[in-house]
């Protein structure tokens, strides 16, 4: 029985391994479909983007994606972890406050902020991407931890365990689809927000883009919209998965929580 379910944990990976797999293909092979983008845009001389490799490109933006979405995820963390803890509780209202002020500056305004202080490349689309994607990871985290029946706290700590034990063991995995939530919506963001940092200099899937639309270029447009469209439905269908762990994972928890003992 447990054979069967290992390999039907298995086949629900097929369809994301198949899009990572496509993906590198088509970043690899993409500059072979010149003629079909010629036939396409007949009026353009060059109709395929030739400047950086489609591999290279794909590459720097999921850094990009991955330092800044990261940062994001540890502040969000630590400060959805403290917000709902008693030392931290009436701090609330001001942490998302301040964590909402990030999300309601476009990222181009933060770039432009940041380029004269940072100067060009990836730095300030860093810094723009990560104060963009705060505000999703610190509302799920804050909701998830929020959404921890208080049940369930009362019988760890009456079994003795300790603040950490019970985060461990009992917070963390009944929030982990409701955390996990708020960084698929943040993460899928970014990859989309992330061609932007091209326009400061930063050398991404948003090259193309924004050379494109300067350009006059369709073709270049259409590849790396290609490529960065691909790239956010392959790691939806990731954290789909993921996500699905993470509903496992909280049911052993909710199985495997201490009950109170009966007098």
């Amino acid at each position: 029985m447990s054979r069967a379910s290992g390999s039907g944990g298995w086949r629900t990976w097929r369809v994301p391994l198949a899009l990572v797999l496509g993906l590198l293909l088509l970043a690899l092979h993409l500059d072979r479909l010149e003629p079909v983008f010629h036939a396409l845009f007949p009026a353009l001389d060059r109709a395929m983007y030739r400047q950086e490799t489609f591999a290279g490109l794909l590459l720097a933006h999921l850094r990009l994606v991955l330092l800044s979405s990261g940062t994001a995820l540890v502040v969000a963390l630590a400060a959805g972890i403290w917000v709902t803890r008693e030392s931290g509780r009436e701090y609330r209202g001001l942490v998302e406050s301040l964590v909402s002020m990030g999300q309601t500056f476009p990222p181009v305004a933060v770039l432009a902020l940041a380029v004269p202080l940072i100067g060009f490349g990836e730095q300030p689309a860093y810094v723009a991407l990560a104060l963009y994607g705060l505000l999703p990871m610190l509302q799920g985290v804050i909701a998830g931890l929020d959404a921890t029946p208080e049940a369930a706290l009362d019988a760890a700590r009456g079994l003795g365990l300790s603040s950490r034990q019970t985060f461990w063991s009992v917070e963390l995995p009944l929030a982990a689809p409701i955390v996990l939530a708020g960084i698929r919506t943040s993460v899928t963001i970014n990859i989309g927000t992330a061609a932007i940092a091209a326009t400061v200099g930063a050398q991404n899937l948003g090259s193309p883009i924004i050379i494109g639309l300067s350009g006059f270029n369709t073709a270049y447009l259409l590849q790396g919209a290609l490529l960065t469209g691909w790239l956010a439905i392959t790691v939806d269908a990731v954290f789909e998965q993921l996500a699905r762990w993470s509903q496992r994972w909280k049911a052993g928890a909710a199985v495997s929580s201490p009950s109170p003992a009966c007098p």
